[in-house]
């Protein structure tokens, strides 16, 4: 578990997964999936269809609880673009959003990126966004995250094309700022 104000990230519990599918699967057409890969289709779930998969997500390295205030809000998560070479990619999702543009990303993703270098060898975290998403290019200039790539015109969503945005951080560049 890692908090900061009132910020908690922490391993997913079976009590959390009514509230995980409320969040994610309840409904068809949720806000949060407009900004999070709107490009990818979405569909709802009822608890019954999402609990084997969610199931699989208690106790995982890979998916933990975002809390505000003991209140599960979202995820943060990772996946691995080539194990062998130590390259993850994370992500952050917050469900609601009245969650949104408070500066909650931006501590729960430190908290994350924390986690991930003081636990694993990495030389490198990093994210993939779409230049829709705003706010969470901003979240990765905030942390002091690099644009590393920006591949143009690849996602597609409501009549428009948009750039794939690749955003990292190197371990030296973590230990020169994780302290302030």
């Amino acid at each position: 578990m890692y908090t900061q104000q009132y910020v908690t990230i922490r391993p997913i519990e079976k009590a959390d997964l009514p509230r995980l599918w409320e969040l994610i699967y309840k409904e068809e057409q949720p806000e949060w999936k407009k900004w999070d890969a709107p490009y990818y289709p979405h569909t709802s779930k009822t608890y019954e269809e999402f609990l084997p998969s969610g199931e699989r997500w208690i106790g995982q390295e890979h998916i933990w609880a975002i809390e505000v205030e003991e209140k599960v809000c979202g995820i943060v998560s990772y996946y691995w673009e080539h194990e062998p070479s130590l390259w993850l990619e994370m992500g952050i999702v917050f469900h609601e959003a009245h969650s949104w543009g408070k500066g909650l990303g931006t501590i729960a993703l430190k908290l994350w990126m924390n986690r991930l270098f003081t636990t694993m060898p990495l030389v490198r975290v990093g994210f993939t966004t779409w230049s829709g998403n705003v706010r969470m290019i901003r979240v990765g200039e905030k942390l002091g995250m690099q644009m590393e790539a920006r591949i143009r015109k690849v996602r597609y969503y409501e009549g428009k094309y948009y750039d794939s945005i690749r955003m990292g951080m190197l371990r030296e560049e973590w230990e020169q700022i994780k302290n302030l």
